[in-house]
């Protein structure tokens, strides 16, 4: 019993491939998003080919036979050419694998057999380098590319290499020239820089100096406020304490000028004159005593009013305490009567 032709055709890609480690095979680095071509640089078409068949572990991808095309990927991302070459179109991740082309002349004969492999890579970016003339250090770093080499150069020299970041310390103050190269198998992005850090390392002290001054410049001000508003707070309840003491006075003086004016003194003349002798003990009506001379005295000065333009002294702000009177001792008649 015979086997179909395709499931034959399968059987011996499989036994082809696995046979595949004695067979040297060349390795293809392609770019992600880009086309590339896989030359058959062993085939120059001088002799009679009848079929060239590329196909990879999983499947068969074209064939050309007797000057035909034939694609058994319809996905349109594969082309062969008269000469054998395939094309790949817009190389994706997926398509890093093993590619195997074999050639047949019109005999029937295997003329040509051959391994890619193919690796899909993304092309690095340019790098970033920046320094810090605080701590004379210098950072080179790559953000995209798929594995990729950093080279560092000083002055034209090789310094070091690394992976994706590189960080370098200097020891000079002089102007110095670097230069980062990032690299991988499908792409190669470099950046220059001129580094001069001379007197600079003043300039950190100097922001520094002036970033402690400005600090205690502002803790000055607001200690000073603080201390001129506590100063008119206590100014100002000083003063409330001082309205308060000269609040009673108006009042005072208020007051005094609404009592009556007192009585003026008695004219000379009136003061000169004796005083009337006292009545006999036996005129005085019954039930009556005699108020002694000092509280006559008294009456008759409060009854009598002051002589036309005699001007009478008011005295301002509070009464002044009037001098107790000592009573006079009564004339000798009266204690002679009396007896």
């Amino acid at each position: 019993m015979r086997l179909p032709c395709e499931t034959l055709a399968c059987f011996l890609l499989m036994f082809s491939f696995a046979t595949e480690g004695t067979i040297p095979k060349d390795i293809i680095w392609g770019t992600l998003g880009q086309d590339i071509y896989l030359n058959i640089s062993e085939f120059t078409g001088s002799k009679a080919i009848e079929e060239i068949r590329w196909a990879t572990k999983e499947s068969s991808i074209a064939r050309l036979r007797n000057n035909k095309q034939e694609y058994f990927q319809l996905n349109g991302s594969y082309e062969i050419f008269e000469n054998g070459t395939l094309k790949i179109k817009r190389l994706m991740r997926n398509f890093s694998n093993t590619y195997k082309v074999t050639v047949y002349n019109t005999a029937g004969a295997l003329e040509l057999e051959k391994y890619f492999y193919l690796e899909v890579l993304e092309m690095v970016s340019k790098p970033n380098l920046f320094w810090d003339c605080s701590n004379t250090t210098l950072t080179c770093e790559v953000v995209r590319g798929t594995d990729p080499q950093l080279t560092l150069y000083l002055n034209g020299k090789y310094v070091t290499k690394h992976e994706k970041i590189i960080t370098h310390k200097w020891t000079t103050d002089s102007s110095m020239t670097f230069k980062c190269t990032a690299t991988n198998h499908v792409s190669e992005k470099y950046i220059e820089a001129v580094v001069n850090c001379a007197g600079k390392g003043l300039g950190i002290f100097l922001i520094v100096g002036i970033c402690v001054g400005g600090f205690v410049l502002i803790v000055f001000v607001v200690l000073l406020i603080c201390y001129v508003s506590k100063r008119k707070k206590r100014n100002s309840r000083r003063s409330d304490e001082e309205l308060e003491i000269r609040a009673p006075r108006p009042a005072t003086e208020e007051r005094a000028r609404k009592l009556p004016p007192l009585p003026t003194s008695a004219p000379a003349s009136a003061a000169a004159s004796p005083p009337p002798p006292p009545p006999a003990h036996g005129s005085q009506a019954p039930g009556h005593r005699p108020l002694p001379p000092v509280h006559r005295a008294q009456q008759q000065k409060q009854k009598r009013p002051p002589p036309a333009g005699t001007q009478v002294y008011q005295q301002r702000g509070p009464p002044l305490p009037r001098p107790r009177v000592q009573p006079k001792p009564p004339p000798h008649g009266a204690v002679d009567n009396s007896n």
